[in-house]
Parts: structure tokens; sequence; C-alpha cells
């Protein structure tokens, strides 16, 4: 660790690592290094990174599942912290409510909420991303969204002073929520009872449709643009635009749904981030609407 890593962490003992690759951690395989890294083991640990980077000034960025992020070749500055640690992933069940912590996997919480009879998410059975994520972007497909389930979160805000916001606290919209300036550490569903066997059989009906909707094969792929309000899908106006196949370099828009972006071996952020500027460029001349991002870009 450089001399500014050692001034700024040599009296917290959560791990800090100096200058780790990110790419390793995003779905697209892309992107540079964190200046700082770390995968606090307790809330404890997170309270004392967030409260020693508020008074450093150094920004915090929270790694979810890399599912939804494009990362920039030349790395990030400040303190990445990703919740991969079990005391960040667990899944209880309590009656109809199950809590599950933000580092735990959306599919994972899906399938555990099915098995007990516990119905209403799982017509997101399909959608990349750990509970931390899919909540910040409020997930969601035509039929429904993450947070209309909700009923409380618990956050940290940037001072490291940990709360539990009541549904009524926290405004969802499509594909946002008003959770940006706080750090999510876990949340409680409140779900319907039905029958489990009913359930399982949706979820998986809806599991294969989801897939034959996007890409196939071994090229790394993203979900890019949010649908617009008119109700047409961001992938249909992609169509209409005829850039189905359309390449930059090693990125290209997906033949099978053109709203996905595939990367090649050889392709790089710049690449994806020129495809996408080209699509929402082209789309826009054709049918005055210019697609809006629902990749993150840091």
């Amino acid at each position: 660790m450089d001399k500014l890593g050692n001034s700024v962490w040599r009296d917290v003992l959560c791990g800090v690592r100096c200058d780790v690759p990110l790419a390793m951690y995003t779905r697209l395989q892309l992107g540079g290094s964190a200046e700082f890294f770390a995968e606090p083991k307790s809330e404890f640990d997170l309270v004392t990174l967030l409260k020693q980077s508020k008074m450093n000034k150094i920004p915090v960025h929270i790694l979810g599942a890399g599912s939804n992020l494009l990362v920039s070749e030349k790395g990030v500055a400040g303190l990445t912290i990703r919740f991969s640690n079990p005391a960040f992933c667990e899944i209880t069940v309590e009656g109809q409510r199950i809590i599950a912590g933000a580092g735990a996997k959306l599919g994972q919480v899906i399938t555990q909420s099915v098995s007990q009879g516990l119905g209403g998410i799982e017509d997101l059975i399909g959608i990349p991303g750990n509970i931390g994520g899919s909540l910040l972007g409020n997930a969601g497909t035509n039929s429904g969204d993450l947070g209309q389930w909700v009923e409380s979160v618990r956050v940290a805000d940037i001072n490291g002073e940990i709360s539990v916001l009541s549904k009524n606290e926290i405004s969802f919209g499509y594909r946002s929520s008003s959770l940006d300036d706080v750090v999510i550490l876990s949340a409680t569903l409140h779900l319907e009872r039905d029958n489990p066997a009913e359930l399982a059989k949706r979820m998986q009906k809806l599991w294969i449709i989801r897939k034959t909707q996007q890409p196939s094969g071994e090229l790394a792929s993203v979900y890019v643009f949010k649908n617009p309000a008119t109700g047409t899908s961001a992938g249909d106006l992609i169509e209409q635009a005829g850039l189905k196949g359309t390449r930059i370099g090693g990125a290209v828009v997906s033949e099978r749904n053109a709203n996905f972006i595939m990367v090649e071996p050889e392709g790089t952020t710049e690449d994806v981030l020129r495809l996408i500027r080209f699509v929402q460029e082209q789309v826009e001349m054709v049918t005055e609407i210019k697609p809006e991002l629902s990749l993150e870009v840091w």
C-alpha cells in the first residue's frame, strides 16, 4: 500500500487493500482498479470504514454483484466496498417476512421465498444482482417491482450511523429509489402466502422465458437502457433504428435482444461507451426518443 493508504488506513483493521482490479467483480469483466478496496466482515467494520472515509474526505463506492456496472479503464478513486462476507448475505424467513442482507443474491432470495410458500417476487427470477443493488435500482418487470414488497430497509449513512427506514420513508420509482445517499445493509420484505408447488411452477416458467429473451453463448453481456415511458421497450426502439448487430471495436448490440450489449475478449470499456453513445444518437434520430441508461458507469 502506498504512503497515502498507510496514512489513512493505519488504524483500521478491516483488510483494506490498494489498487485492486475490479474487472473480476463485474459481469462485463472490464475496467481498471479500485484505489482502495475492502470487504468488511461485520457492521462494525463497515461503520469504521465509513467514518474513516468521511474523516479523510475519501469517496465511497458500494460494489454489488457487478451485473449492471461498467468500470472505467482509468480505475475508481476512493474506497470501493464489496459485501461478500456471510454477515451481509444472510437470508432468514419469519412468518410472511423475508429478511435479506445486502449481499444476498436476488435469485437466492426468490427461490427461498418460493420454497417457503411466499409469493410476490417470483416474477423477478432471472434478473441478476444482489438485494442491495436490486433495491437501489428497484429491479422489476412489467408486472411489478421489488420496492412494492419492501417493509423496511436497514441502512448506514456516510457518517456511519445505522438506522431503519420504513417503506413510507423510501420513494421507489421506475428502476430507481431514494436510497442513493445511504449504504443498504439489509431489507425486510413482506410477502403473500401461496402454494409452494404453484409458485415453483410459475418461477420455472418465467425463468425459461427470461432466458430465451437474453443473449446466449460465452460472451459477457449487459442490459443497457431503461424502457421509455411511452410503453415501447428500449430493445424495440433500437431494433426500429436498425441497430441489431451494430459493432464498435469489441462491443456488439445483441441480435437476440437489442437492449443487450455483448463484449468480445478484445473489447474495452471505451468500446462499450462509444457504442452506447452511438445507439442513443441513432435511436433519437429515428424515433425522437433518447434511451436513458440503466447501466451504471463508474
